[in-house]
């Protein structure tokens, strides 16, 4: 029985049609194996992974698998960018009012776009965005 593998991160690059580098490499791994993060503890993992990247280099990084696709950047109001490795399947978040938490939530209703626009006003409609807010269990007042 063969049991399949998801790609490596260096094969996913090479489909994008984007340079293979250890930088990028880290990232995704650190975007996908992280939960959200912002650049800044993103930054955090490369280094870890392969030692001193600039900060410019690992934005750089992200608007290129964001645009190739490998990952999605999110911006929840009011704060900074976060980018997630789970694409493709158009998907919500709900957010911390008080923490900033963000988790993901599976579509509300039925097929992609999720929601049927009361007045499309001409577009055709491939995804919606859906942003919950509230109080995660940490933040949440006792009863």
């Amino acid at each position: 029985m063969t049991v399949s593998r998801p790609p490596a991160a260096a094969e996913e690059l090479r489909r994008a049609g984007l340079r293979v580098t250890a930088a990028r490499v880290a990232l995704l791994e650190t975007v996908r194996h992280g939960d959200h993060l912002g650049a800044e503890a993103i930054a955090s993992g490369v280094r870890d992974r392969v030692g001193h990247v600039s900060l410019q280099a690992v934005y750089d990084g992200l608007h290129a698998l964001t645009r190739a696709g490998l990952i999605r950047r999110i911006e929840p109001a009011g704060g900074p960018a976060r980018f997630e490795g789970r694409v493709g399947d158009n998907h919500h978040h709900v957010v911390c009012r008080a923490c900033g938490a963000v988790a993901d939530v599976d579509c509300a209703v039925g097929h992609a776009p999720c929601l049927t626009a009361s007045d499309d006003h001409g577009f055709t409609v491939e995804e919606a965005e859906v942003t919950y807010w509230g109080l995660c269990p940490a933040c949440s007042p006792t009863s």
